[in-house]
Formats: structure tokens, C-alpha cells, sequence
């Protein structure tokens, strides 16, 4: 006895060798035998053999038409075999059965399975959908192979012109656009991205690695929300002092300012003058909502993305000729430059100046420092005393710096690139610098002394961390360290800000003890830091490469660090070199500059010679 059976939603053909009620021993053309169940054999014969019947029900299968079936099938359930009667019009041989029995079950819109061969006509209704549903399938699989044969060919389909970056970082894979990118980067042996580069999608490798950095962090664009106009500040107190500050030219968020009085008695009073916008951003609202989405500008060579709208950081920061809010730090300092006390106020101060680096630098450096003969410039007295202030504070911290480094400044206009080096370390860097360690050091002791809540940057191990818990900061030598002074531009110092004035106010903290909104932006503020950093970190390697290409760079010098890793002398670039495996770490060497890829970011070093060992080196120089 032959059997048609069905097995894993596939029909195979056997002979039964034995059988039970429930179940039977079957052995397959293949002389594979095996143990079916009795409720899954649907049609028995005595001839022809097994695989001779279904070979030739595979044959008929094709001349059967499913229209043709769904119309002579009428509208109620009915079994294979009663069907395989009707349409052939005499006792079917097996393979008409049988070839029947694969056409309805390869016709699932037109009949619907009921059981152990039966089916149901589907409902003229259903069948129209489901028909035009095919019908849309294959229309779909049509463009999507006409796409990828334009795309294989190196042709640009204009419905990609609107898709990119998004289709290369974050695509939908189930568009036909995406299934179509994928077959014929399949075909043509290269990845979407070389690929749609080959197509002349990417004609701006710049525009390429901004968006695709704002598809990823402002996936609604740059452009702020409409929102009420700040708050206006209470009336606060008017200091008497004159404060100034020192930023570059491009600078709009002037968060910090700093006043010097000389005292009657011989003391001095060291005024440190920050932007007050928590007074004029109520929390919660909808000013509140964009910086708390933000939360840190972003900068890059050439541009930057304020956290905060134009509106409002016009309203605070601190410009010069302006009475502006301001959270005042009052260090009094004794004549020999020890620290005797400190205050904190709210209240507005006059700035009278704002300085800017690019003029400033060539007044108060170094130089002038060691020439008192040197030019008169505005505020030269307070600032020269706070070069000498300054010094003292680094060395109270354990950190005076006694290294020359230098970093760099990126002026990016149009598509040209300026990378002029600045050494680090300068007069202003450390007035600057020191003085907002000071504030950021002091305001983290007075909310921990206060018990108030704040977000503090510690360090231990070499880890950097942000923390709701007053911890050492290793690096910079303090007990603690909450970032205060930028609130115009990173959201945690806005929250201190807020946290500070409560001591100053009297009232309860913004923040309470144990604040999920405290430890959310915690959390929320380190993930965004980083990805900012990092997409300035690659913007300045991609203009690095421009301005190799721009002044035609082919050779370069380098400093080994370590194995293959060199730092370049005259660009703060470090990269990998692997030809200089072997070179001791310290040594000069000078390297070939190749295969410059802007897509990548990426280059190739190559090691041409060793032109000095390292210093405590007494190798001879190949």
C-alpha cells in the first residue's frame, strides 16, 4: 500500500510497511523509514509506486488554474478528493488526487484549510484583498530590483536624495529603499556607504558627519521651539565693582566675569561673577524643557549649538556696558596672597569690559609679564595680580604645571582651515582656569556644608565621573568639584545654580534630598557630554585632514608615545602608525602621509625615518 502523507507542512509520498490503528511504519523512495501518525495520511493507492505518483501530481499541479478551482468549488467546505471528482469528471487516479490536493494547499488566499484535507473557499471580499495585496508585493519587488539595479550601476534613484544619512545610520529595514541598498551593496561588493558614495550622495563629506550627528541627537533639528520669554530677574542688590571677562571672539555665552578692589586695610577682593539664568528659567517650563533636552552646548570647529535659545542667553550673559544678575563668589585675600574668607551674593554687577583672547594675548602673556617696561593695556594691575593669585591657587592644589603643551585653535571660514597652535598654560588660561576651580571647589564644600543636593565631577583612578556625592576630584587636587560656573552652557551647572541660590535665598533647594530629577540628569548629562565631545573630537580630525589636503601635506613629524601610537608635533592629532613598531617611545620620527579618506576620517602614516632618539636616548640615529 502507497500512501500520500503529510509531514512538516510538506506532502511526501511512501509505502506503508506496517500499520497500527494510530500509527504506521512507513518507508519513504529514499529507503528512508519512519513512523508517522495515521491521522496524517491523506490518500492511499496500490499503484502506481509512491514517487512515481508524485512526480506526475507535481507535473499536473502546474496545468490547474486556482481560479478556475475557487469558481467550481462554491462557497462551502469540501474535501480534496470530493473536488479532484467534480473537476476531472471521473474517479481520479492518485496523482490527480494527489496533484488537486498540492494546489490547494499551495493556494492558501483562495482556500482556506479546515482539517485533514478540506478546505474552505475564501470569501469573494477576502480573495480581492488578498489578491491586491499580491499584487502590491510584486509591484514592491519590482522597484525594489529596478532600484538596485540603478544603484549597482553607480546611478542615484531620486528617492534616495532625501534619505541620506538616515539610510546609512538609521535606517527602516523594511522600506524597499533599505532592501534595495542592501542588494546591491551585496552585488557590487561594497558597503552602503562606499556605495552610495560611488552613487554621488555624499557630495559634502562635512555635511555628511553633521547630519549624520544630528539625526542621532537632535532628530528634530536645531532650531528651538517657540517658548515665553525668560523671566526677568527679581531686583536684586547693585555691587559696586567693575567686573570684566576674558573669552574668545566668537563667544556668546559669557557665563564668568572677575573683579578685583583694593582694600583700605592692605586686603584684596577678589570678585568671581557668574551668569545667573537660573533666575530667569523657572523649573519646568518650557526653557527648562529645551536646556534639560540638551543640556550642554555643543561645539565644533566652524559652529556650535547652544543649549539655550538666543533670547535668553542675550537676557544673561554677562555683556560688557550692562548691569547684569549675577551669582557673585567674594574671595578676600591677604597681602601676602593667603585666602581669609569668602562670600557668596546675588546680585547685579556692571561689566565693563568684555576681553577677548585674540587681543588680550598679545597684552598679558609671559613676556609682558617679565617686562614692566612693556606697553600699558586696560586692567593690566588687577590682572597681573591675578597671574600671582592664580599661581598660588595651583599650588595650593598640589598641581602647579611646569610642562609646556600646547593646544590649538581650529577658524574654520568657508572651506578654508586655520590650525594655529596656543600654548597651554598662558596668563589668561590660568587666571581663568584657577579661579574657576576655586568657585566650582568652593560652591561643592557650601552645598555639602549646607546639605543641599548638587551634581558634582569626581575622579578617583584615573576615572572621571558625575555624582550626587561630594567626592575628591584627584586630578585637580579638591575635596570636591561641582561645575557652577558655565550655566549658559551646560545644564548641571544651571541645577547648582539653582541649588546655590536657595542657600543664598533662605528657601528649600529646587532639588530635594534624594531627587529622581537630580540623579535623571546625572545620568542623562554624562551620556550627552560624551557623545558631544566626542563628535568635536572627530570634527577636528576631519579638519586636521582638510588642512593636509588644503596645504598639500605629505610628510609630517611625530613623537612616538608607545608600540605603534605617535603623536604629531605640529597638529593635536594622535593616530596609529603601525611601521613604527620597534621605535623606542620618545623618539622624533618623520612619516609619509597617504590615502587621506574624509568619509572615514581616516589616513595612513608610514615611517620614513628616525630623526631624533629619545631624549635619555643615547641610540644613534639611523
Amino acid at each position: 500500500m502507497h500512501i500520500i502523507f503529510e509531514e512538516d507542512g510538506h506532502f511526501k509520498a511512501g509505502s506503508i510497511l506496517s500499520e497500527t490503528e494510530a500509527t504506521a511504519q512507513v518507508e519513504t523512495p529514499s529507503g528512508k523509514r519512519s513512523k508517522i501518525k495515521s491521522a496524517t495520511i491523506l490518500l492511499r493507492f496500490g499503484t502506481p509506486a509512491a514517487a512515481e505518483a508524485l512526480t506526475e501530481a507535481e507535473a499536473l499541479t502546474a496545468e490547474l488554474d486556482a481560479d478556475f478551482l475557487w469558481e467550481a468549488a462554491g462557497s462551502d467546505e469540501f474535501g480534496f478528493e470530493q473536488l479532484a471528482q467534480e473537476y476531472y469528471g471521473h474517479t481520479p487516479r492518485p496523482a490527480e488526487s494527489a496533484a488537486l490536493l498540492l494546489k490547494l494547499h499551495a493556494s492558501p488566499i483562495y482556500f482556506h484549510k479546515k482539517g485533514k484535507g478540506r478546505y474552505r473557499p475564501a470569501p469573494a471580499e477576502t480573495l480581492a484583498a488578498a489578491k491586491a495585496g499580491l499584487e502590491k508585493k510584486r509591484l514592491a519587488a519590482e522597484r525594489q530590483a529596478s532600484l538596485a539595479t540603478e544603484l549597482g550601476a553607480f546611478r542615484l534613484p531620486p528617492e534616495y536624495a532625501s534619505l541620506i544619512p538616515r539610510i546609512l545610520i538609521a535606517p527602516d529595514k523594511n522600506t524597499l529603499e533599505f532592501k534595495a541598498l542592501e542588494d546591491a551593496a551585496s552585488a557590487t561588493g561594497l558597503s552602503p556607504l562606499r556605495l552610495m558614495e560611488r552613487c554621488g550622495a555624499i557630495p559634502s563629506t562635512l555635511d555628511f558627519h553633521r547630519m549624520s550627528f544630528l539625526l542621532e541627537h537632535f532628530p528634530r533639528g536645531t532650531e528651538f521651539p517657540p517658548v515665553d520669554e525668560p523671566l526677568d530677574p527679581p531686583a536684586l542688590p547693585t555691587s559696586p565693582v567693575r567686573a570684566f571677562s576674558m573669552d574668545d571672539e566668537a563667544t556668546t555665552e559669557i557665563d564668568d566675569a572677575l573683579s578685583v578692589q583694593w582694600m583700605d586695610d592692605g586686603t584684596i577682593r577678589v570678585g568671581i561673577h557668574i551668569a545667573a539664568p537660573a533666575l530667569g528659567i523657572a523649573p519646568g517650563s518650557g526653557l527648562d524643557q529645551i536646556a534639560r533636552e540638551r543640556l550642554s552646548t555643543v561645539y565644533f570647529p566652524g559652529d556650535k549649538i547652544t543649549m539655550l535659545p538666543d533670547a535668553l542667553i542675550h537676557h544673561y550673559t554677562l555683556g560688557e556696558t550692562h548691569d547684569c544678575p549675577a551669582l557673585s563668589l567674594y574671595v578676600e585675600v591677604a597681602s601676602d596672597l593667603r585666602v581669609l574668607s569668602t562670600e557668596t551674593r546675588l546680585e547685579k554687577v556692571h561689566i565693563a569690559d568684555n576681553l577677548r583672547h585674540e587681543t588680550l594675548e598679545t597684552q598679558f602673556n609671559d613676556d609682558t609679564l617679565k617686562n614692566p617696561a612693556a606697553p600699558d593695556y586696560p586692567w593690566r594691575r588687577e590682572l597681573e595680580w591675578l597671574r600671582d593669585f592664580a599661581a598660588v591657587l595651583e599650588a595650593g592644589r598640589g598641581k602647579a604645571d611646569t610642562v609646556d603643551r600646547v593646544d590649538y585653535n581650529f577658524k574654520v571660514e568657508g572651506e578654508t582651515i586655520t590650525i594655529a597652535p596656543r600654548k597651554r598654560g598662558s596668563p589668561i588660561d590660568k587666571v581663568v582656569s584657577e579661579l574657576m576651580i576655586f568657585a566650582n571647589a568652593h560652591w561643592g564644600g557650601w552645598l555639602a556644608e549646607h546639605r543641599v543636593p548638587g551634581i558634582y565631577r569626581a575622579q578617583s583612578g584615573g576615572k572621571t565621573r558625575m555624582t550626587t556625592s561630594p567626592d575628591p576630584h584627584v586630578g585637580l587636587g579638591v575635596d570636591q568639584y561641582a561645575w557652577s560656573t558655565s550655566p549658559l552652557r551646560r545644564y548641571v551647572d544651571l541645577v547648582n545654580q539653582r541649588q546655590l541660590i536657595s542657600i543664598v535665598q533662605g528657601t528649600d533647594p529646587v532639588y530635594p534630598p534624594r531627587s529622581e530629577a537630580l540623579f535623571a540628569t546625572v545620568r542623562d548629562f554624562e551620556l550627552a557630554y560624551d557623545a558631544y565631545a566626542d563628535f568635536q573630537r572627530r570634527l577636528e580630525r576631519y579638519w586636521m585632514l582638510r588642512w593636509m589636503q588644503q596645504e598639500h601635506i605629505s610628510e609630517m613629524t611625530a613623537s612616538v608615545i608607545r608600540e605603534d601610537l605617535v603623536r604629531f608635533d605640529t597638529l593635536p592629532l594622535v593616530t596609529r602608525a603601525p611601521s613604527v613598531m620597534g621605535i623606542a617611545a620618545g623618539a622624533k620620527v618623520r612619516l609619509a602621509i597617504s590615502a587621506i579618506d574624509l568619509l572615514d576620517i581616516s589616513f595612513h602614516a608610514e615611517y620614513l625615518e628616525t630623526l631624533t632618539p629619545p631624549p635619555d636616548s643615547t641610540a644613534i640615529v639611523p
